[in-house]
């Protein structure tokens, strides 16, 4: 018998969930695609209505809408499930950017695949990427931390775990909080961290500011613009640091083996560079250096 977490079958006679990306702040970022999947969707499950009334009046879609949000997604999943089962389009949309990156959504996701039903994507804008690609920090690799807590220690105590993180970071940060969260960030990553702050993406106030951690600390508590709209923080890895073997182990390995050996050895153990032990391993007993080992 097959997986079933392998395979991508759905009920033949049940409706679809479609999970929307809409636009971070321009509205002329909505896909064709997407739009017209709001306009043909028996129904809208949207994050706020009041907002998501304005996305649809802007492309002049009548689609019924309903709330959907983290305090009511739990009891709102199994009628959005007979929805389904009645053969309906449901769409799934955020107040901005992709649904479920730090906005509610995976219970209903869930259920509706292990019931059974298609769930598919229409990809589009999300704040994450966009501040990616314009904060000129390393991208091939990055982690996203959604927003740090909001207490003080519990935020420390996250920094503090991810203070040795080598891949560029991702946050997101209300306006109110930022300048403790990069005060925090200073203290835990260190002020002279590269990073950046990407505020208001593609909104007609739109800042980009690329500095070390310190000077954006600096300038978020000197600069009350810096204090407004929507945040995302990026901030560049943790710099790689050389492994080194201190003299005592490496004597300890020699008293037992020889300079090449305990070289090799001595590698294994702390991922510092072999040849440079094999140098220190000659100097410390005394001999003259040869030719490097290979």
């Amino acid at each position: 018998m097959d997986d079933p977490s392998s395979t991508d079958a759905t009920r033949p006679d049940g409706g679809v969930l479609l999970v929307v990306a809409t636009p971070i702040g321009n509205l002329g970022d909505i896909s064709p695609r997407a739009a017209r999947a709001l306009a043909d969707a028996d129904l809208v499950l949207a994050e706020d209505t009041r907002h998501t009334a304005r996305l649809l009046a802007h492309l002049g879609v009548t689609t019924p809408t309903q709330s959907f949000h983290d305090h009511n997604e739990a009891r709102r999943v199994d009628a959005v499930l007979a929805r389904l089962a009645a053969g309906e389009t449901v769409a799934l949309v955020s107040d901005a950017g992709t649904p479920l990156v730090s906005d509610p959504g995976y219970l209903l996701v869930r259920a509706a695949r292990e019931a059974g039903f298609r769930v598919s994507p229409l990809p589009g804008p999300s704040a994450i990427l966009a501040a990616l690609s314009v904060a000129g920090l390393p991208s091939a690799r990055f982690v996203f931390e959604g927003f740090l807590p909001a207490r003080d220690g519990a935020r420390g105590s996250r920094l503090a775990e991810l203070a040795r993180e080598p891949r560029t970071m991702v946050f997101y940060e209300a306006p109110h909080r930022i300048t403790t969260t990069l005060a925090a960030m200073c203290e835990h990553l260190g002020p002279e961290r590269p990073a950046c702050i990407a505020r208001e993406l593609t909104k007609v106030h739109e800042t980009v500011v690329t500095a070390t951690l310190g000077q954006l600390a600096a300038l978020a508590a000197a600069d009350a613009d810096m204090r407004r709209g929507e945040l995302v923080v990026v901030v560049g890895g943790a710099p790689a640091v050389e492994a080194e073997v201190d003299d005592r182990t490496l004597s300890v390995l020699l008293d037992a083996l020889p300079p090449a050996e305990a070289a090799r050895v001595a590698a294994r153990l702390t991922g510092a560079a072999r040849k440079a032990i094999y140098r220190r391993a000659l100097e410390l007993t005394g001999r003259v250096e040869g030719p490097q080992e290979s």
